[in-house]
């Protein structure tokens, strides 16, 4: 079975987690859980976009430190996407970009519901444990 977890990007959370367990977490760092509901028959599409969506993200905007998407085994027009921002001004910046806005537009019509969830960290200091458990 092909492990769901995109190597380059584990490697960059666990960077980014282990720098954050060194001090407290910033206060203008951004953190959302995304909740989005996909219309079935659009599934494996929205899918391909947002993979390389997210995959454009990280590696083109040094503000974006993680964009990582899941979907519910048992439902998966149910999709959750980790966002985690340097700051706010970040998250302004990547909501222009050519490949944020190919992204929003194609998919409109495949977005059953959403809901942004804005997050803070409760324990920064057990994230390079958990990293460092992957690899």
């Amino acid at each position: 079975m092909e492990n769901p977890f995109n190597k380059t990007a584990v490697l960059f959370l666990f960077t980014f987690f282990s720098l954050s367990a060194v001090s407290a977490q910033k206060k203008d760092q951004m953190i959302r859980i995304s909740e989005i509901e996909i219309v079935p028959e659009f599934l494996e599409q929205y899918k391909t976009i947002l993979k390389e969506e997210s995959e454009a993200s990280v590696r083109l905007e040094p503000g974006v430190i993680a964009i990582f998407p899941m979907f519910q085994k048992e439902n998966p027009n149910q999709v959750r996407i980790l966002e985690i921002y340097a700051d706010k001004d970040s998250y302004q910046s990547h909501l222009k970009t050519p490949h944020f806005l190919v992204y929003k537009s194609s998919t409109l019509k495949m977005v059953k519901s959403l809901k942004l969830i804005d997050m803070d960290v409760l324990d920064v200091e057990t994230m390079p444990v958990i990293f460092k458990k992957y690899n």
